[in-house]
């Protein structure tokens, strides 16, 4: 119904953002990616979904196609709603979302609040397929590079006797606290320090 609004952004916080569009003002709720990805922005181009209940019309907002086919993903899972799939957005990037659902990493989709161990499987069961085809389609996504270190820090920590779901907690505390972290040797160094 409305794909993306193209607008200025009269009003931003991580959780909401006004845009503007030739006078019409737009309440949008988006996630804290989107948040981090606009805040420096005036005006853009917010892709949308509008979710439409009994007890009112809801607008969310994504910066970027990958993220609005993600948050679809997530709300066509049974038991999983728009306030859940935004809170997973806000929690853990949208390429680390599709790694965890492909190579099943239960942990990860749980450290999310509003996400038990129930709701990770079947996020896993119902996605994995669509997801892990997706993965290989779209070209401005690259968790594959991520993955690779990720796993290679994973087998050097299992290599020096720490436990394979251990080792997975402390890369991934590294990578939400450093996202942008891409030398081996760094990461292995500071998931060390985290366990």
């Amino acid at each position: 119904m409305l794909a993306y609004l193209q607008g200025k952004f009269t009003y931003k916080s991580p959780a909401q953002v006004y845009v503007d569009v030739n006078g019409v003002g737009y309440e949008v709720n988006i996630s804290l990616h989107t948040y981090s990805s606009i805040q420096s922005l005036n005006e853009g181009k917010i892709y949308t979904h509008l979710q439409i209940k009994e007890d009112g019309h809801t607008l969310f907002g994504f910066f970027d196609k990958e993220e609005k086919d993600i948050f679809l993903h997530l709300i066509s899972v049974s038991g999983v709603g728009a306030a859940t799939a935004r809170m997973m957005l806000s929690s853990i990037r949208p390429e680390e979302i599709t790694a965890a659902i492909s190579q099943g990493n239960l942990k990860l989709l749980e450290s999310v609040k509003g996400i038990g161990k129930k709701s990770a499987e079947r996020l896993v069961l119902e996605l994995k397929d669509k997801l892990g085809k997706q993965k290989t389609i779209s070209s401005s996504f690259s968790p594959v590079m991520v993955n690779h270190i990720e796993q290679d820090a994973l087998v050097a920590l299992t290599s020096l006797g720490i436990s394979r779901s251990q080792g997975e907690q402390a890369i991934q505390k590294v990578i939400r606290t450093e996202p942008n972290i891409s030398n081996l040797e760094e990461l292995i160094k500071k998931s060390l320090k985290a366990i």
